[in-house]
């Protein structure tokens, strides 16, 4: 599984931003969507538990899709807002903008 094309990794929001971080993704920008999938990430999931959010997506090429959402304006316009609200950073500038979580199982 270590040659996956999926990521995954957990944040917690801020209690005081939760609702605004869950209307925003609710209603994103379409510049958003539009700007994950020129960067070939699909099948993108978000699931919440509280204040604690997992996300899910599928890429061909990890370091490709970040680097794209490095250069976007609108990602960086987005993030800029939604990286005050978690414990964390959103900056795919960085080596490492998240924490990946180990995949142990999958069922094809």
């Amino acid at each position: 599984m270590e040659n996956s094309n999926k990521l995954a990794w957990t944040w917690r929001v801020k209690e005081e931003c939760l609702e605004e971080y869950v209307q925003m993704h609710l209603n994103p920008w379409p510049e958003i969507l539009e700007e994950h999938s020129k960067a070939g990430i699909t099948n993108y999931s978000i699931f919440q538990n509280g204040n604690q959010f997992f996300y899910c997506f599928e890429c061909e090429d990890k370091e490709a899709a970040f680097a794209y959402i490095a250069q976007s304006e609108a990602c960086n316009r987005w993030n800029a807002i939604t990286s005050k609200m978690v414990e964390g950073s959103f900056d795919f500038n960085e080596e490492t903008p998240m924490e990946p979580l180990r995949e142990v199982f999958y069922l094809e």
